[in-house]
């Protein structure tokens, strides 16, 4: 009984410290990847930071420097806030 007892108790264990937090990023993940939408700054999984031009069910463009490029949706690490964007250069303040 008290074997019995135990794996119940690991198993118990275990979904609560491995399963379920990984179920939690994964919707966390995907309901960030459903909410993007054309203007978003975002990061992708490789590092590259741009401007969603435009998406759809399966991809995603961005605007990066004035290029533009594809990647799959699930490409998507996070979309940044303001304040972590890239700024460009200040060649455009300056000048004004």
């Amino acid at each position: 009984m008290q074997s019995i007892l135990l794996i119940v108790v690991m198993i118990a264990l275990f979904y609560f410290m491995l399963i379920r937090p990984q179920q939690k990023r994964q919707k966390k993940v995907q309901s960030m990847q459903s909410a993007l939408k054309k203007g978003d700054t975002i990061a992708t999984i490789g590092g590259l930071h741009g401007v969603v031009d435009s998406i759809d069910d399966k991809q995603v463009t961005l605007d990066c420097h004035g290029s533009l490029l594809t990647f799959d949706r699930q490409a998507v690490r996070t979309v940044l806030e303001v304040s972590e964007a890239p700024v460009d250069s200040f060649e455009s303040n300056d000048n004004n």
